[in-house]
Order: structure tokens, then C-alpha cells, then sequence
């Protein structure tokens, strides 16, 4: 394999020190630089090898939800250099009839124990004349297995026969759970044809290592305001798991369950106080240590109200799992926003597609990449380890 590394450089620091009991420190970096040059490095998404080395999918961004073909790359020292970027074999464009291009995005690659292979579900999309089209929606998840020969199998399609999953079902930029008996819960979001909203619901699928199948899924959640609730992500702690939920009413929101199908009515999310956070139809991402769980996310603040739905800075913060609100004396920068979010917010680079992943019991990984609109929607792919005070055993597990 052609390798050419890019070293890291580090960005301005914007972390205070002692504001989590886990946190130690946040070291952030430069993966690609991409502000001045094509392409543009979108979609960074890393999971944990068996050898110790992180494996990421990605996708150039030309213009609004307009990607290249699906790549790889893989980094042998903690996520501070990767090799280049290859093309995932059948991940790339698909003619159709009539100028119709069918394409594949939101790609989370993720190592499957129980079979020795890497799992990577992204969903489908249509473009024409070059831009993204939705005809009558149409859309599913697509997968594609990685064996340990680094070759891949053909993308599949998930089959779901839900009649109310006939426009779209999807698991685009979804944290999923792979269970110790090799099972897999599935978070997906799903609409039919009749309605503009779409429900939520997670599936237990199984996966032999070559196919990836439904064997049943749980109640749906609902919330009926325009097109409803969007990239569901789920974590697992202390038998109990979670899920956190893009929506677009101003707000994110939580629900927890005990057997990862059967939900707690949706909450928005808050501070421990009370308030709630204010976001405007923007993702969050869970970040998993044995010992505590925090979420990821952007929200509303006052340096940034003119930013493109306040997607910069990027923060997190850690859960209080009794109370289920966000503790606020551990909110943290993890990338910093660039720029003036009040007087100049079109030069504010936009973070709101980001992965989490652990990397090793000392540090984990959140992986970003830059959306500058104005400036041809280029931008860099960033990095931050989050140091631990206590080792994280999660990072064991690949």
C-alpha cells in the first residue's frame, strides 16, 4: 500500500484542566489540510483494530450533501498520521436511468468480534445534475464487509419489510452496539411515503460475517415536528443502554432502556439546572469510557449566534446517569471555533459531522471534518485525543 503521512499540528488550546474527573487532557490536530486545496476530507470515522491500529472511512464534499466515493485509510500510531486514502470497492457511483447517479454516504465502519471482519453501513442517495436529489426517497442502509485479507465483499442492501419504512429507512452516521453473542443493535430512523416525519426505532440484527439481517425491532418514537427524528446513536454503560437523537425542533434528545428495543419516552436534552440545550437539526455522538459516558455535540452560545445552525465549536460534556442532564461544570471545547460567530459567521468552519472512537485504555478519539461553504466547501480534517485519568477498558474491546 502507497503510504504519504500527515503530520500532526497542533491547533490553539481551549481546555480547562479539572472540569471532569476523567478528563485528563485534549490534545488536538490536523489530519489533512484542506482550506486551500481539493480535496476536501469529509465524514471522518475511525473504529479500533484487533492489532491496535484505527481503521477510518471518509468522503470528499463538494457542495451540500454532495460526496465523493467512499475511501479508507488506516493509522498505525494512535491516529496522528494515516496513510492515503483508497477508494472502498462498489461505495463509489452508480449510473441510473434519465442522468440519475445513485450513491452510497454516512459510512461507520466498526470491527465485528465474533466473525473477524470489519462492518461498515452507510445508507444510499441520488444525484442529478449535480446535485442531490430524494425521487420519492427510496433509500435503505448499505454495508460493506472488510476481511482480514483487506479485501471487501459487494455492498448489500439491508432488507425491512416495515410498511412504514417504505420511503426511507436509514442508519447513516449511527453509533451501533455490536452485542458479545455477535448481534447487532441497530438504531435507525425510518418514514413512510403518507408522512413527512420519521420515527425511530432500534433492531436486533444478526451478522455471520457476510450478511447483515433483521431479526426483530422495538416500539417506535415519534415526535411530529417537520421531518421528525433523525441519526439516532447508541451507547452502551453499566447495563444500561442510551441513545441520543438529532431532531428539529430546537432541541436533542435522550432516551435510555434496558434491553436496547424498548425505549423511555424522549427527553430533551439538559443541563443538571434545568435549561435546556438549544440546537438547530444537528447530530450528537456518544463518547464511551468504563467509567463515566459523555456526549459530543454543537449548541447554541453566545459567541456564536450567527453561525449556520451554531455547528461550531464542538463540545462535550459528561452524563449524570441518575438525573440523565448533562453536567455543566464538565463541559469542554473539544475543536474551538475559528472565527468571528457574530460579525463574520460565513468564514466560521461548520463541525457538525464528527465520529467518536476509543483508541487506547489511555486516550480516545474524535475525529472532524471541516465545512467551509464559502470557501468551495473545503476545509481541514481534524483530531483530538481525550486523555484519561483512569484507563478505559472500552478500548479494549475492537
Amino acid at each position: 500500500m502507497n503510504r504519504r503521512f500527515f503530520f500532526a499540528s497542533l491547533l490553539p488550546p481551549a481546555f480547562s484542566p479539572g472540569a471532569s474527573a476523567l478528563v485528563n487532557r485534549l490534545e488536538r490536530f490536523t489530519i489533512w489540510e484542506r482550506r486551500q486545496s481539493a480535496p476536501c476530507w469529509f465524514h471522518p470515522r475511525a473504529c479500533l483494530l484487533p492489532d491496535g491500529s484505527l481503521f477510518m472511512t471518509l468522503q470528499t464534499i463538494s457542495g451540500s450533501d454532495f460526496f465523493g466515493p467512499v475511501h479508507w485509510s488506516l493509522s498505525r500510531d494512535g491516529g496522528m498520521r494515516w496513510s492515503d486514502p483508497q477508494p472502498v470497492p462498489g461505495l463509489g457511483r452508480r449510473p441510473l436511468e434519465d442522468g440519475l447517479e445513485e450513491a452510497v454516504s454516512d459510512v461507520v465502519p466498526q470491527y465485528h468480534a465474533r466473525s473477524r471482519t470489519l462492518l461498515a453501513i452507510g445508507h444510499n442517495l441520488y444525484y442529478k445534475d449535480g446535485k442531490l436529489t430524494m425521487p420519492a426517497e427510496r433509500r435503505w442502509p448499505v454495508y460493506c464487509v472488510r476481511r482480514g485479507d483487506d479485501s471487501w465483499d459487494p455492498p448489500r442492501r439491508l432488507e425491512w419489510g416495515n410498511p412504514d419504512a417504505d420511503g426511507i429507512y436509514t442508519s447513516g452516521c449511527a453509533q451501533r452496539i455490536h452485542l458479545d453473542n455477535g448481534g447487532i443493535l441497530l438504531p435507525l430512523s425510518f418514514g413512510s411515503k403518507r408522512r413527512e416525519d420519521r420515527a425511530v426505532a432500534t433492531a436486533l440484527c444478526s451478522f455471520d460475517g457476510s450478511r447483515l439481517a433483521f431479526k426483530r425491532h422495538g416500539p417506535a418514537l415519534r415526535l411530529p415536528v417537520k421531518r421528525g427524528l433523525l441519526e439516532p446513536a447508541l451507547a452502551r454503560f453499566r447495563h444500561r443502554f442510551y441513545m441520543t437523537i438529532r431532531a428539529e425542533d430546537g432541541r436533542g434528545y435522550l432516551t435510555h432502556s434496558r434491553d436496547g428495543l424498548h425505549w423511555s419516552p424522549i427527553q430533551p436534552w439538559c443541563f443538571h439546572d434545568g435549561e435546556e440545550l438549544v440546537m438547530s437539526t444537528t447530530q450528537q455522538r456518544w463518547l464511551a469510557h468504563s467509567d463515566g459516558l459523555f456526549l459530543v455535540y454543537t449548541r447554541k452560545r453566545a459567541e456564536n449566534l450567527n453561525v449556520t445552525r451554531w455547528r461550531a465549536p464542538l463540545l462535550m460534556a459528561q452524563l449524570d446517569t441518575e438525573s440523565l442532564t448533562l453536567r455543566r461544570d464538565t463541559e469542554m471545547v473539544v475543536f474551538p471555533m475559528l472565527g468571528d460567530g457574530i460579525a463574520r459567521p460565513q468564514e466560521v468552519a461548520l463541525m457538525g459531522n464528527f465520529h467518536t472512537s476509543p483508541a487506547t485504555p489511555a486516550f480516545s478519539l474524535i475525529t472532524v471534518g471541516e465545512n467551509l461553504a464559502s470557501n468551495g466547501f473545503r476545509g481541514n480534517t481534524l483530531a483530538a485525543r481525550v486523555y484519561w485519568n483512569r484507563p478505559n477498558r472500552l478500548a479494549g474491546r475492537a
